[in-house]
């Protein structure tokens, strides 16, 4: 029998996490009533502060599908994500945020998508970002423009985690141990034949998001950094103009002095200058600086997550590595 895991990652969704079951049971009894699969439910708790991992708890009592991770802290969603695929024991592993934006209604669809079309992946993208703040929508947009423009590798605006995948892909997601991650880059890196399916977007079905202006806005420098060394290249392109621009103005100097004398100049513009190109030396190297941190983090070598209690099928990867 075919297996699909199910990979929730949660952060404070007590409210969230029942309605989502509900709704996966409904799918699961109903779209895929036709076909021989089976599902398993993997939590993962990215250490709530409210009941959610109990919630997760009472569930498991009564559905021997539902399996959980608990982590010791917060470790962040790209954590979550990962810690699921490794225990992910399925032969097809999606990924779904547990507030119900990513409809599980597609899931029939992108099942069928992988098994009869011969796809490796199937995607989901928004095509409206509906109930989001105006300011935020033309910041991911503009995001996506500039990232697509600086990385080899394409990153299709509106994208979502949730996206049904094969084992192969799975495996080599889980391959890659980089402890700065950044999910939608990692899914384009690896590749394979991926089917993109669109749909309009859906508000939360209860709590608040997690992901506040500011969270985003590293979240896409954490991307541009892992995925592109363009900012290093335009640094590099500042410093030459800089040089440039300086060597004809001190040409322009000497010319000036040698037809017309040495006027005194005002202390005014010189200023500017010096406060300009210092901010343009400082800049350049808060860009090095980025991924100097990065290789800092990188080198340390500390796990990605920690987990603190779980529950898992015995043929999960992570319960192997415990036994061992």
């Amino acid at each position: 029998m075919k297996k699909i895991s199910v990979v929730v990652s949660c952060y404070n969704e007590e409210k969230a996490t029942p309605l989502f079951y509900e709704e996966m049971e409904r799918v699961r009894k109903n779209d895929f009533a036709d076909i021989d699969v089976d599902f398993e439910y993997i939590f993962v708790n990215d250490g709530s502060k409210d009941n959610t991992l109990e919630v997760i708890k009472e569930l498991s009592t009564h559905d021997h599908r539902v399996k959980y991770i608990s982590f010791s802290r917060n470790f962040g969603k790209e954590a979550a994500m990962l810690a699921g695929f490794e225990a992910a024991t399925g032969n097809y592993v999606v990924h779904m945020d547990a507030d119900l934006q990513d409809p599980p209604y597609l899931l029939r669809q992108m099942y069928d998508s992988i098994v009869i079309e011969g796809y490796d992946t199937v995607g989901t993208r928004r095509v409206t970002r509906a109930g989001e703040p105006k300011i935020r929508s033309f910041c991911a947009r503009v995001f996506y423009k500039i990232i697509n423009k600086m990385s080899n590798i394409e990153m299709v605006d509106g994208a979502r985690d949730y996206r049904l995948m094969s084992r192969p892909v799975v495996e080599a997601l889980t391959s890659m141990k980089e402890y700065n991650r950044y999910s939608k880059g990692l899914y384009s890196f690896v590749g394979f034949n991926t089917k993109w399916i669109e749909y309009e977007n859906i508000e939360r079905v209860a709590g608040e998001t997690k992901w506040s202006f500011w969270k985003l806005v590293k979240y896409a420098l954490e991307g541009i950094t892992a995925f592109s060394t363009v900012p290093l290249i335009l640094s590099s392109f500042l410093g030459i103009l800089f040089c440039a621009v300086a060597f004809i103005a001190i040409i322009f100097i000497i010319v000036r002095t040698l037809a017309f004398g040495d006027p005194t100049s005002g202390w005014p513009s010189l200023a500017c200058i010096i406060v300009f190109v210092s901010g343009v030396q400082l800049f350049s190297i808060g860009i090095i600086g980025q991924y100097l941190a990065k290789t800092y983090l990188e080198v340390k070598n500390r796990p990605i997550y920690i987990i603190k209690e779980k529950k898992l099928d015995s043929k999960s990867k992570l319960t192997s590595m415990e036994e061992e």
